[in-house]
């Protein structure tokens, strides 16, 4: 079932004015002639609004990155650890837990919703600790419970290729989830853990949906209808996911928003509208997939491109340069907040999407 009470604590910050189902019945045509949010406006929109990432990657926080969070008025991220062996994301849960002891005073390790808004006031960050693959649980379930207890709060079930619990994106057959995925999806909702599906195969993607008792997520991804890419997810499954009370949130890299290096940030904005259309308003959210810092201060051509090329296979269309201008430096959350006054959204709707939607969504799942 779908829930739209927003938690107590983030009220404030997130209200919204409309329904979802008027904002779903809206084109983008519809929206221009409508009095949205104005021009001159929007920038203290953005700076009193949850501004939410679910999927931000620093390994090593720097001064470069501290100081991109700064420009970028973000309040939360999900990250992304390492899911190599059980070994593996065991010490990285270790190091961000030295980080959050190192930096009381800009962390807050993001455990349950009302996090969220105590950073928004506090002026600080909240992680959210999360892994892209499941693979670090091994064949035993119980490893779940040793992760949760150390603050992993999302997993997603599989990456591009078959893990033990089901098919990825980019696998060649469309098999749901296993016998195994059933258990871990079942003891994720036990724990609390987001059950997130955004590189899924198809028939994972809807088991998933299906057999999860809490809403599942979308942290990162795209609208099949928009760009059909191999990670981007139909209308159905929108709709599904939404039904069932999840949030999707389009990812802002160039080459999942269109074909060629002339995508840009209509392109993107054209996803979010959609996404919008499908699911409704109070159902989309945002997400980068990179540094905070942005693709263009942070890598190469030789040194993200080249090794892209032989880890994922040709049906990803990696290409370079990755990024839309506007989407990549930290600012980019501020450029979307214009880019939808511009396109007709109100205020309710904005807040929403640029965090608003994913508060809500984390008191509805995190809790034990």
């Amino acid at each position: 079932m779908r829930r739209r009470e927003f938690l107590t604590t983030a009220a404030a910050a997130v209200a919204g004015s409309m329904t979802a189902g008027a904002a779903a019945g809206r084109s983008r045509t519809d929206r221009a002639a409508l009095a949205g949010v104005q021009t001159g406006d929007v920038d203290a929109l953005f700076d009193r609004s949850i501004v939410v990432d679910t999927l931000s990657v620093d390994p090593e926080w720097t001064p470069e990155v501290w100081q991109a969070f700064a420009r970028s008025g973000v309040t939360a991220i999900q990250t992304s650890l390492s899911n190599r062996d059980l070994a593996a994301a065991l010490a990285d849960l270790a190091k961000w837990q030295a980080r959050f002891d190192a930096h009381p005073a800009r962390l807050v390790k993001l455990l349950r919703a009302g996090d969220i808004a105590a950073a928004k006031r506090e002026k600080k960050v909240a992680v959210m600790l999360g892994f892209q693959n499941a693979t670090m649980i091994g064949s035993d379930v119980r490893h779940l419970d040793q992760l949760h207890a150390l603050g992993t709060r999302c997993i997603q079930l599989t990456y591009n290729a078959r893990n033990l619990l089901g098919d990825g994106c980019t696998e060649r057959t469309n098999a749901g989830l296993s016998d195994f995925g059933v258990d871990v999806v079942r003891r994720m909702n036990e724990l609390g853990i987001i059950v997130d599906l955004s590189h899924c195969g198809e028939q994972t993607t809807r088991d998933g949906i299906e057999l999860s008792a809490r809403p599942p997520a979308f942290t990162h991804t795209m609208c099949k209808a928009i760009y059909d890419h191999v990670r981007a997810k139909s209308d159905d499954l929108l709709k599904q996911l939404a039904d069932k009370g999840g949030v999707v949130g389009i990812a802002t890299l160039g080459y999942f928003s269109g074909p060629t290096p002339e995508t840009d940030f209509d392109d993107y904005l054209n996803h979010v509208d959609h996404a919008v259309k499908v699911a409704g308003s109070d159902h989309v959210g945002l997400a980068s997939d990179y540094s905070i810092r942005g693709i263009e201060a942070t890598a190469t051509r030789e040194n993200w491109y080249v090794p892209r090329l032989t880890g994922f296979k040709p049906s990803y269309r990696v290409r370079w340069p990755p990024w839309i201008a506007e989407l990549d430096p930290p600012e980019r959350f501020r450029n979307i907040a214009r880019g939808l006054a511009k396109r007709g959204y109100r205020t309710g709707e904005i807040e929403g999407i640029l965090g608003g939607n994913w508060a809500r969504y984390f008191g509805d799942v995190l809790a034990a």
